[in-house]
């Protein structure tokens, strides 16, 4: 009963507390992280041959360049982002890619194909405007930097 009183009350409280923020942050990274890398890039990784057919050269920099960039950032920085390591810039990164993909190679196509760039990017705004929650790596680094 105590555990349905928490829940409601949890739902119902307008103002939370700093920890519940830093454990939101700390999820949301690892779930947003989690689903870019198992839905979008380790399949692309492992079929790099497809990657390369099908990832086009949206900003000019040349083919190659579009997909060790898109790789990097949606597995390398989507890693980082679990982590807590540098997560502001690997957030920085993988929207690059998103806002990309929703403005210039999906402009034309239909919300249902733009939705999930979309989203995605709404979702890595968080690490950036927030920051590092506690139990990100950088956090513990930062305190244990501090005299």
């Amino acid at each position: 009963m105590n555990a349905l009183k928490s829940v409601v009350k949890s739902v119902t409280v307008t103002a939370h507390s700093n920890m519940h923020l830093s454990q939101w942050l700390f999820f949301l990274g690892i779930f947003e992280a989690f689903t870019v890398l198992r839905t979008h890039r380790l399949p692309k990784l492992m079929d790099f041959e497809g990657t390369m057919a099908h990832i086009q050269d949206s900003i000019g920099l040349g083919q190659s360049f579009s997909v060790y960039y898109a790789i990097f950032a949606n597995v390398f920085c989507a890693f980082l982002v679990m982590l807590g390591l540098l997560t502001r810039w690997a957030s920085l990164a993988i929207i690059t890619i998103t806002l990309s993909g929703l403005f210039i190679v999906h402009i034309t196509d239909p919300a249902k194909v733009q939705d999930a760039p979309l989203i995605y990017s709404i979702v890595f705004i968080s690490p950036i405007i927030f920051g590092p929650e506690v139990y990100a790596l950088d956090a513990i680094l930062e305190k244990k930097s501090k005299p």
